[in-house]
């Protein structure tokens, strides 16, 4: 589950509330894609934007049309009460795992980010993806932060934020992590670009957005890096760098959403008649179709 290509499909909005039908098609697709575990209310899916109740309701179809799919569901909040409330729904939901990054509003100290995680993991009975995510939580976490939150209960993986571009850079980053590490945490890549520079580093998942909504070149670019074929996965990222190109200019959330012509959660507006031509000339030009 924590291993090979997990995708974090969009929750789809009409007038501001979750398409539940919507929803329901989208984990279906992915589940028959064959991709290795789906990502429900990551960060493309606006975790941070919905109800206890909306949440709850979300991770259950998720849970129920994922066709025997492990499902890894988000349960970050500002406080802790709210994060342990998500994780009790994520696990009666069914839940295989669950998916918690450290928001903040106040500046969050090590201790805290640790005492979060302490606190969590005491009440799971299901596995810990550490979802490191600096950009959207204004968390930084030391390599030494990493160490001592994957040694506690139920930690299976960290989702680290890409890597760096150089090749040796990326492998000498993913080794010092597994150093720091019990042998049982995986490592995952964020952050599509880095995804076949990660891979062939020696990550052992790719956390992505993009096969949240377009599981088959995903799936290329994984198998190839799975399988040994370096120069493949590294071919597959290069084809898809207009993409990658949309998602620094405009956020990956957005473009995702404008490729599958779904609405956001309020006050998200999405991309403009602009942009989405961009997007759509971008997905044509890549044979790509929602």
């Amino acid at each position: 589950m924590f291993t090979g290509l997990s995708a974090f499909p969009l929750t789809p909005f009409t007038d501001d509330a979750i398409d539940e039908k919507a929803y329901a098609a989208l984990v279906h697709r992915l589940a028959t894609s064959g991709v290795d575990s789906i990502g429900a209310l990551g960060s493309t899916g606006s975790y941070a934007y919905l109800t206890r109740e909306e949440r709850a309701r979300a991770a259950r179809v998720a849970v129920d049309h994922a066709d025997g799919t492990p499902v890894i569901v988000g349960i970050g909040a500002l406080r802790t009460r709210h994060v342990l409330e998500a994780a009790e729904d994520a696990q009666n939901a069914g839940a295989a795992g669950v998916l918690l990054a450290p928001l903040s509003y106040q500046r969050l100290t090590d201790d805290d980010v640790f005492g979060l995680y302490e606190d969590v993991s005491a009440h799971l009975s299901v596995p810990l993806v550490v979802y490191d995510n600096p950009g959207t939580t204004h968390v930084t976490f030391t390599d030494e932060l990493h160490a001592r939150v994957a040694a506690l209960p139920h930690v299976a993986s960290i989702k680290i934020p890409g890597v760096p571009a150089d090749r040796p850079a990326a492998h000498a980053r993913v080794q010092r992590l597994r150093q720091l590490l019990p042998a049982t945490v995986t490592v995952g890549v964020s952050g599509d670009a880095f995804a076949a520079t990660g891979l062939n580093a020696g990550c052992d998942a790719w956390y992505s957005v993009l096969a949240g909504t377009f599981p088959e070149p995903a799936l290329a670019l994984t198998r190839a890096a799975q399988s040994g074929d370096a120069d493949r996965a590294r071919a597959e990222s290069q084809r898809l760098q207009p993409l990658w190109d949309l998602f620094a200019r405009h956020g990956s959330l957005r473009v995702v959403a404008a490729a599958a012509a779904y609405d956001l959660p309020l006050p998200l507006r999405g991309l403009d008649a602009e942009a989405r031509a961009e997007v759509a000339t971008v997905l044509e030009e890549l044979g790509l179709r929602a």
